[in-house]
Formats: structure tokens, sequence, C-alpha cells
């Protein structure tokens, strides 16, 4: 078939461009159309595809300032023509899905989550200006639902974002989980204990690594974050004596970090987050919060109930579950947690989190993606939609 993939923007390499070059994996001759390019910001494999981007890529400091186009976004993402295409997969958490299809053309949304900036998130990224932005945001909204119509089929990242699918669009989803490749991580030996807590990820707000340095500081445990963001500063002026910044690092760091860490902290809510299923393949646990995504993929216990307390090691637990609490108790809450992993710390082991890690494998992910075409195109044969044994070959080399 012919294939053409949709990305919102490329101009980093976080989850989403792995999930692009996940589906350059099944589709080698894919062409990819976008909002924004910056060449060598991911991949060559990605940079090479890339066939179309939109005349927003024109405007002048576009590709840092990206955002404040918004308004822009429903004209850009709909001047792209998909004619000479098969089958049109979007991978959206803003403007891809919303593109136009002729009719005929089968489109695909693998949505990462529904666009937060308009939605529930709005006062977190315009903050008083929200007011002020109201009728553009009103605008946009109506233009989001109306053109969720459009897509074929939606596929959601994980069961939270399809419930945000449900809520916000009012269309049912099926659910594949990303991809996350952890071939480039060795895992610990067993029962080698790590040296420090480990803090990984962009240092944004709403990722809460203020809470991590807070408790870390409060019960003098060496911390270390990996990573950059605005908020750093801001953190190394509140950090103690045992808390160390390692800035942003490459993928050969991250991984021994992973390794020697004691257990990763992520009191975020998220829409998947592929850090911690990372920090699994090191063989190491996760402290996380007990909200979002992170529900699904952590086998995680709940010390505030009394009975999840019994026979860790048997459960295969491989983390422990922050309880979500007010603002005012959210410290007090990621305290108890550290604390519990603490006394219990033997239970968390590398098999059972290296086992974890492996139900997100880029393998999986391949399976359950090529049962859903199946599901969509019962008339094609299987082959259309399966690499040939020279393409397998290649991509695992």
């Amino acid at each position: 078939m012919r294939v053409a993939l949709v990305h919102d923007w490329i101009n980093g390499m976080r989850g989403g461009e792995r999930c692009l070059e996940a589906f350059l994996s099944l589709y080698p001759e894919a062409d990819i159309f976008t909002l924004f390019h910056v060449p060598g910001a991911t991949s060559e494999r990605i940079d090479s595809r890339v066939k179309k981007v939109s005349f927003l890529q024109k405007f002048p400091g576009s590709k840092r300032f990206y955002r404040l186009l918004l308004p822009l976004y429903p004209k850009a993402i709909s001047t792209f023509d998909f004619s000479e295409y098969d089958l049109v997969v979007s991978l959206s958490h803003a403007a891809a899905k919303n593109i136009r299809v002729p009719k005929g053309v089968t489109h695909i949304c693998y949505c990462f989550t529904p666009m937060r900036y308009i939605w529930d998130q709005a006062r977190s990224y315009f903050g008083a200006l929200t007011p002020l932005l109201w009728p553009v945001l009103s605008r946009l909204r109506s233009w989001d639902v109306a053109r969720s119509c459009g897509v074929t089929e939606f596929v959601a990242i994980s069961r939270f974002v399809a419930s945000r699918i449900r809520r916000f669009y009012g269309r049912k989803s099926a659910v594949i989980f990303p991809p996350v490749n952890t071939s480039w991580i060795t895992p610990a030996k067993s029962g080698e204990k790590g040296e420090a807590f480990l803090y990984a990820g962009a240092l944004v707000p709403y990722k809460r690594p203020d809470l991590v340095v807070a408790a870390c500081n409060a019960l003098r445990l060496p911390l270390w974050i990996a990573g950059s963001g605005p908020m750093e500063e801001q953190l190394k002026e509140m950090a103690g004596e045992t808390v160390t910044f390692f800035g942003r690092v490459s993928d050969e760091k991250f991984a021994e970090l992973y390794r020697r860490s004691r257990a990763l902290v992520f009191p975020g809510k998220e829409d998947f987050g592929m850090i911690p299923i990372e920090c699994l393949a090191a063989g190491r646990p996760v402290i996380g919060l007990y909200a979002g995504a992170l529900r699904e993929s952590l086998s995680g216990v709940m010390h505030w109930i009394d009975s999840e307390k019994k026979d860790l090691s048997e459960r295969a637990c491989t983390g422990v579950f922050i309880e979500p609490k007010k603002d005012e108790d959210e410290l007090e809450a990621l305290l108890a947690s550290i604390k519990f992993f603490l006394d219990h710390e033997e239970a968390f082991t590398v098999e059972h989190c290296t086992a974890r890690a492996q139900l997100f494998s880029p393998a999986r992910f391949e399976r359950d993606w090529n049962t859903l075409l199946m599901k969509v195109f019962p008339h094609r044969a299987e082959y259309d939609f399966r690499r040939n044994d020279a393409q397998a070959k290649a991509a695992a080399l």
C-alpha cells in the first residue's frame, strides 16, 4: 500500500518521534508530512522521508516559537494532498489528525492525546492570558471536534488517552501501547543495589521535578537529575547537597544512570511515559503517581491500602505508587511512598522489572498494529501489512 505519515512537528527526538521511527520500520517507503521540520533534530531516517512541510515553516522564528502560531494550524494542516495514498496514519497530539483526506482513503489516527493547549490544560500553557484567548480557543475547540469526524479509526496510546478521546470527541478507540525500544539498555546485575534515586526527563512544571528535589532534600537521600528545561535554575537553587544535576545526557549515559539508580521517581501525570519503561528495562523499579497511564504500565503497590503490603515479591511488583493528593499534601504523599520503598526495596527485583518492560516491546507493537489493520482492511491479504523477510532482517541490523 501507499502510506503517508503525518506528524505535528519534527524538532526533537522525544517519545512521539520514536513512535514515528517505529512506523517507518513498518513502512520504510512512507512519506512524512508535518507542520514544521528542523533537519538534524531527530534522525537521518526521519529526515530522509519528509516530503512536505506547511507554509508555517517560512514564518520567521517558527522553528522555536511554533506554538504561538496555533490559530493558523487549521489552515496549515488542511493544505496537504493525500490523493495518491491508500492509507494515511496521523501521529497526533495537536493538529495532525485534523487533515483532510479524499473519499476512499483510510485515515487512522495514532493519538498521543487530544490537544491539551485548547482543552483541559489551556490555563497551564497560557496562564493569565487564558480569558483573553478564550474566543480563539473556543473556535479551535469547535474545529478540533468537527475534524475528528474525518478520522476513520482512532488508536490511543493508553486507556487513559482513550478516555480523553471519548470525552472530547465522543469516539471509541482501540488501544495500542507505544513501542519502547530498550535494546540500548543493559540491566543491572541481580541483587545489585543502586546508588541514588533518579529523576529523568524534561524539567517542566507538570512533571513535578520540584517535588522530587524537595522530598530528597527532606530525607537527605542522593538524587540524580538527568534532563533540562525551564525549571533548571529554580531546581538548582532549592537543591540540597545530596542532589546532582547531569543536564541533557546521551542514551549511553542514560542507560548507565538507569542501571546505577535505586529507583526512578516519576510524580507527573502522563499520557503514557516511555522513561519508566526504560528504567524497568534496566532492572530498576519506579516510584510513580497513581494517575494517568502509569496505572497501566507499572505493576505498582498502593501502599496506603493495607492488603497491598503483603507478598510483594510473589506479586511481581515493579514499583510503588504515590497516592494522588491535593496540592498542599503532594509532598507528604511522595515522602510516604519513598519511605515505603526504602522499607521494602529488596522485594523489587531486576527480573520482575525487566519482564515488565518486555510487555511494551517493538515486536508487540508491530503485532498489535497488524492485527488492527486486518480488522480495518478485512478484504486485503495479510502480506500487504507485513514486512517481508529481507526488510525484517535489515531492520534488525
